[in-house]
């Protein structure tokens, strides 16, 4: 069964789940949403999509693609898991308690196979000055790290090997 993982990342952590997910299978592919072409998804039997949140939604464009593509999206087997800081917390890191998990699919009208949410990484360092400080204001309001001089890694790897299996298993 040939696989393709597309992402919509914003500080590469996305991407890196992709990485680790696509590392167990053989025949599949990693690819950029902005790299997708139309018609491709067709080539492909399992299409796992990630994408990441900022300030407080995903990439307009993964809602576009999904629109798009919800034809094919619907005949095949899919997958789609969503990155962002507010999985951290115990009680919001389950698809069925994700905000905004529930909050894309509502929007999309989608209805995946399979669906899961990881934490992702606030990466300080990298960001601009606007960027920092608004999200540091978020990260305070919420109860998460303010240092500004590091990078936070929240991904649970464990989880995320464990989501490696269900996407093999089906």
């Amino acid at each position: 069964m040939n696989k393709i993982f597309i992402y919509s990342s914003i500080d590469g952590q996305t991407l890196k789940i992709c990485q680790k997910l696509q590392g167990k299978f053989d025949n599949s592919q990693i690819r950029n949403l902005d790299n997708m072409k139309e018609g491709e998804l067709k080539n492909f039997d399992q299409i796992i999509i990630g994408a990441a949140v900022r300030y407080g939604d995903h990439n307009k464009k993964i809602y576009d693609f999904i629109k798009k593509n919800k034809a094919i999206l619907e005949i095949k087997k899919t997958v789609f898991f969503s990155v962002n800081a507010t999985a951290r917390k115990e009680d919001k890191n389950d698809p069925l308690t994700n905000p905004y998990i529930q909050k894309f699919l509502k929007k999309t009208n989608w209805k995946p196979n399979k669906i899961n949410v990881f934490a992702g990484r606030i990466n300080f360092p990298e960001y601009g000055f606007i960027d920092k400080y608004i999200i540091k204001l978020i990260m305070w309001i919420t109860n998460g790290p303010t240092d500004t001089t590091k990078s936070h890694e929240f991904t649970n790897w464990e989880m995320v090997e464990e989501f490696s299996k269900e996407i093999e298993s089906f």
